[in-house]
């Protein structure tokens, strides 16, 4: 697909930034002690920077998602899922009032919008829906981690809802290149566009 200014003309879309935290992405923590690659994370890293300083250049908003956990607000659904799987039904990843909590190498900026959750979609359980409304918002471009889970989540979500959604293919990643790219193919069979980050930029920049 030859992408147009048109299908994420700054004036109807923003960027999901999604779960670019510690504890997902940088050495020293859950998934870096976990013996996760984090080569294909920091690489898609390196291009949701370039995506936010292009967005926040064509007045595009950046939308900062993170998922905040704390034990009392753990799904019921996700702790016995992860008890069936042989994993340890507290999985701390991501508390609350914790370092692995914190963003990794992006931030929003005074003013730019953030979105707590407690699990995968950055729509269940949040107000996105509502406050994207208010701003007229139509088309999402995602990027961030991972690919598979977060990423896939909201991609379908969003879609749900009317949104037309983009993924941004080497701005986002999973912890295996395999994994990335089967979640990807998945996605754009049914519900989302997958575009390079430069084409992306190359829109902004024109549009």
């Amino acid at each position: 697909m030859m992408l147009s200014p048109q299908d994420i003309a700054p004036s109807r879309t923003a960027l999901l930034v999604i779960d670019i935290q510690n504890d997902f992405g940088a050495p020293g923590f859950a998934m870096a002690r976990a013996g996760m690659a984090l080569e294909p994370v920091e690489a898609a890293i390196s291009r949701t920077e370039t995506l936010i300083a292009a967005a926040r250049r064509a007045d595009v908003t950046p939308w900062f998602v993170r998922v905040v956990t704390r034990p009392e607000t753990d799904p019921r659904a996700l702790r016995r899922f992860m008890a069936r799987a042989g994993m340890a039904e507290d999985i701390a990843i991501c508390r609350a009032d914790t370092p692995g909590v914190d963003y990794y190498r992006v931030s929003p900026a005074d003013g730019e919008p953030e979105v707590e959750k407690l699990l995968y979609s950055a729509f269940a359980g949040t107000d996105l829906e509502a406050r994207l409304h208010e701003r007229d918002v139509e088309t999402l471009v995602l990027c961030g981690l991972t690919t598979d889970c977060c990423v896939d989540a909201t991609a379908r979500d969003g879609f749900h809802r009317d949104f037309d959604i983009f993924i941004a293919s080497d701005a986002c990643a999973a912890f295996d290149p395999r994994t990335h790219e089967n979640a990807l193919a998945i996605l754009s069979t049914h519900c989302a566009t997958s575009v390079m980050t430069q084409e992306i930029v190359t829109a902004w920049d024109v549009g």
